[in-house]
């Protein structure tokens, strides 16, 4: 049975395969090539080093994030995006590190970006207020993946059996122990379900901020 002909697209699919399964520091041409199951060297006709192909692994996640529309109504916009970009790096937790970091943005990242600035600029936010909405957006949907991905439980441990496991530790620290015990223990917690209460309270915010410029212009 023939293999389908390598392209950009196979290549890059490939390396988030092996980044998936053995984090970034897996990636190379030559265990991207076992994966597709050819010779590292047949990968150059396809992308020009390493660095062209973490490059083209950041454009991949860029074009799996949904893209703000121009025109709707930019907070839904903004949270449909920051619910897709949770999705999309809790998937790939390697991506983290690498979707912002990289000098040679590819066609995905810059359509992200510049869709991101528009639907904000479309809704009357200054140039100024859309950086800053953008910056803060991302710092805390990157930091709330970053901080689920890592949470200390074990393999199948729910939330009530790694409390149980701390409890002493709580008894001289009371306002920890009254947030434990009014929000968490007993109510099926999951530390999840925080990423909407989070999004609502800087939405609120850039909402608020936002409609103070346009009343200020008027």
């Amino acid at each position: 049975m023939s293999r389908p002909p390598l392209t950009h697209q196979r290549v890059v699919e490939a390396a988030g395969r092996v980044a998936d399964a053995a984090g970034l520091g897996g990636v190379s041409m030559r265990s991207v090539g076992r994966e597709l199951g050819v010779e590292a060297m047949s990968l150059y006709h396809h992308v020009a080093s390493k660095d062209a192909l973490l490059d083209g692994l950041a454009d991949w996640l860029f074009a799996q994030i949904a893209t703000p529309t121009a025109g709707l109504p930019w907070r839904a916009e903004m949270e449909t995006r920051a619910h897709s970009a949770r999705r999309v790096l809790a998937a790939h937790p390697w991506g983290l590190g690498l979707i912002e970091s990289r000098r040679s943005p590819g066609p995905a990242s810059l359509r992200h970006h510049d869709s991101v600035l528009g639907c904000l600029r479309t809704a009357g936010f200054t140039v100024a207020l859309a950086a800053h909405a953008f910056s803060v957006l991302d710092a805390y949907t990157y930091g709330f993946v970053l901080t689920e991905v890592n949470l200390p439980f074990e393999p199948g441990e729910s939330t009530e059996e790694f409390l149980a496991g701390i409890a002493g530790a709580l008894v001289d620290h009371p306002h920890l122990a009254e947030m434990v015990a009014e929000q968490v223990s007993g109510r099926d917690y999951a530390y999840g379900n925080e990423f909407d209460h989070g999004l609502a309270l800087v939405l609120d915010g850039l909402e608020a901020r936002h409609d103070a410029e346009v009343r200020a212009r008027t």
